[in-house]
């Protein structure tokens, strides 16, 4: 039988060829670098990540730059451990792109030795941008109240521990503060759930305004908010400050024509010092101090703090 006169054994560098334009397709390319001389050789593949062009030397101070910081560092240290070890390692790095564009790169190291030298390392870079975004839009899914687009209460409840926990051990919190709007419910009886979105929509900008440096700010549902307050540390303050508040979300905003007004009761645990309670009693104090101020008449603040403790004890 006769060979396919078509057919053609591919030549060396045909099927180079063939591989850099499969490794393109998949965003990968190759690179390596020769230790004596720190001379880089590139891919195409990797020209492309890097937006680098193609005629420009390839200096590695040059294209170190080009990694943002904290990533840059992470690099070199891998780097160094490689060429120290010999161990092969594969990181995810930050880079900006030669025209600036931020993008996450899967940088794989690893090395040729002589004996017991590193004499060449090289590698793969892949261009993973798109996974990067994908994984960050479903985390954001997950920790997000879609309405408002502040922490939910499953965030809340993780970040809770770690910011109040760490306050309480290290003083870089001052109170916990709840916040529950008054008269919600006859706004959307009255007005429509759309209404009420608005109205909730708006209560989260103002609390975003208001607390920029708030270790955490939440909706932990309904017409619920929790705040980790950060500063100011003395309670006369922490008092003004959420006082300022009530007189803030007390403002009407409009909608469809429509003059809407809430009001809103606060609660706050102090954290003081020393600290020495469970972070979940904490949560029941600022829940006390809330349910205390709706019983006093509501639009109104109440903080319980060291000195109520003593009188409780």
């Amino acid at each position: 039988m006769r060979d396919n006169p078509a057919a053609s054994v591919l030549s060396d560098v045909d099927r180079l060829r063939l591989y850099d334009r499969a490794l393109n397709a998949a965003r990968i390319g190759v690179w390596e670098c020769d230790l004596e001389t720190e001379r880089l050789s590139w891919t195409s593949g990797v020209y492309a990540i890097f937006g680098y062009p193609a005629g420009n030397p390839l200096r590695r101070a040059s294209i170190v730059d080009l990694y943002i910081e904290e990533s840059r560092r992470h690099m070199e240290l891998a780097r160094a451990d490689v060429i120290r070890s010999g161990r092969p390692v594969t990181l995810d790095t930050e880079i900006r792109t030669w025209n600036g564009e931020r993008r996450w790169m899967r940088l794989s190291i690893d090395a040729l030795r002589v004996g017991d030298r590193s004499v060449r390392i090289f590698g793969c870079k892949q261009d993973v941008t798109a996974d990067r975004l994908s994984i960050e839009h479903l985390r954001r899914q997950a920790e997000t109240d879609p309405l408002t687009g502040l922490a939910n209460r499953a965030m809340f409840q993780t970040r809770y521990r770690e910011v109040v926990g760490d306050g309480l051990n290290h003083g870089c919190a001052s109170a916990l503060v709840l916040i529950d709007l008054d008269g919600f419910k006859d706004l959307n009886d009255t007005l429509g759930h759309l209404a009420g979105d608005a109205c909730l929509c708006e209560v989260a900008q103002r609390l975003r305004r208001a607390f920029q440096n708030a270790g955490l700010i939440s909706r932990l549902g309904g017409d619920e908010f929790a705040i980790i307050l950060r500063a100011p540390t003395d309670p006369a303050r922490i008092a003004e400050v959420l006082q300022r508040t009530i007189v803030m979300l007390g403002r009407p905003l409009f909608w469809n024509g429509h003059r809407i007004k809430v009001s809103a009761s606060i609660g706050a645990a102090l954290i003081g010092r020393p600290h020495r309670r469970r972070i979940t009693d904490l949560f029941e104090e600022a829940d006390l101090a809330l349910y205390q101020a709706k019983a006093a008449g509501r639009n109104r603040v109440h903080l319980i703090g060291d000195e109520a403790r003593s009188r409780a004890a």
